[in-house]
């Protein structure tokens, strides 16, 4: 990964920080990008070292970077706030400068979970797409990509850039490279997506391939882009007729990912597992670093509420026992 250029006062630390960061596994774009403007703040006012930034100079700074959205603001006072609380534990500064509250969210996204019906109604008006002069076996190809981010929750780049090769019918997994993160794992596929993916391989392929030819390809040259993926979901929405209730955004391709993970916890609820004993498991099929990013999918339905509820109940201990 190329690395970023910092030219203010604080180009050395601001880079050491981001090599900390990368070191993490972390790729850091979007926030070393919030840090490069940060830098150009403080050349361009001709900040001359770390006595001279306090929260004064800190909020002059998110003045200049207008945000419309509290979730863009958040963002970049987020990651100010990071590089200099790191500052202050290298003992560069003494404390950390930033006090800026966060913007309240007063419009929070309530994501669409898909269930299996709605899945199953997917996949059959993907079977009706027709070919174009560039795009032959649509159908085929767009069928086999809803079944696995819905049904392995994968990121829509993941399966996109997936190629033959990824796939071993021996174990019936597919190995998935390095991604976000850069993570790379094997998820298991379970024996009817294994079935389906062989059906596939061969309608789409037969016996003529390589291992590093993609999986999803027009063209059997370069793998399929995940816009393109996602523009088509989009096309197929308003057929599907989704009765989306109130408070609750129009779906994004993104959503049968997280449909995946919620639909997990509620198996593991009704087959009485602690979610809390599965919960790592399910970060690492997911390819997240850490618990706490798996429980951003996890949202307070209230089927899982309901379960959660009987779970309680089932385990607390009867009025007036003893």
């Amino acid at each position: 990964m190329k690395s970023p250029s910092f030219h203010s006062v604080l180009a050395e630390p601001l880079s050491n920080f981001v090599g900390y960061k990368q070191a993490l596994n972390r790729k850091y774009r979007s926030e070393t990008a919030a840090l490069c403007l940060f830098d150009r703040y403080l050349s361009e006012h001709h900040v001359a070292g770390w006595q001279f930034i306090d929260n004064i100079l800190i909020d002059e700074f998110l003045k200049s970077r207008p945000r419309t959205r509290p979730r863009s603001y958040n963002h970049l006072v987020g990651v100010i706030r990071r590089f200099f609380a790191w500052a202050a534990v290298q003992e560069l500064i003494p404390r950390n400068p930033v006090i800026a509250k966060l913007h309240r969210e007063t419009a929070e996204r309530i994501p669409y979970l898909f269930n299996l019906s709605d899945a199953k109604h997917l996949l059959e008006f993907v079977r009706s797409l027709p070919d174009k002069s560039i795009g032959s076996h649509r159908a085929l190809i767009y069928e086999t990509v809803f079944a696995l981010l819905y049904g392995l929750g994968l990121r829509v780049g993941e399966a996109a850039r997936l190629k033959v090769g990824d796939v071993d019918f021996t174990r019936d997994t597919l190995f998935i490279h390095e991604t976000k993160f850069n993570k790379s794992r094997i998820v298991p596929l379970g024996p009817k997506l294994a079935d389906r993916i062989r059906r596939y391989i061969g309608q789409r392929y037969g016996k003529n391939y390589e291992a590093e030819t993609p999986l999803f390809s027009f063209t059997k040259r370069g793998c399929i882009h995940p816009g393109t993926i996602s523009q088509t979901f989009h096309k197929l929405l308003p057929m599907l007729k989704l009765q989306i209730p109130q408070g609750v955004v129009r779906p994004r391709l993104h959503d049968l990912r997280r449909s995946f993970a919620v639909a997990t916890l509620l198996r593991w609820y009704r087959q009485g597992i602690d979610p809390n004993s599965r919960l790592m498991h399910l970060a690492t099929f997911l390819g997240h670093v850490s618990v706490e990013s798996t429980a951003v999918y996890l949202p307070l339905t209230q089927e899982l509420l309901r379960e959660a509820d009987q779970r309680f109940r089932a385990a607390a201990p009867k009025a007036g026992a003893e």
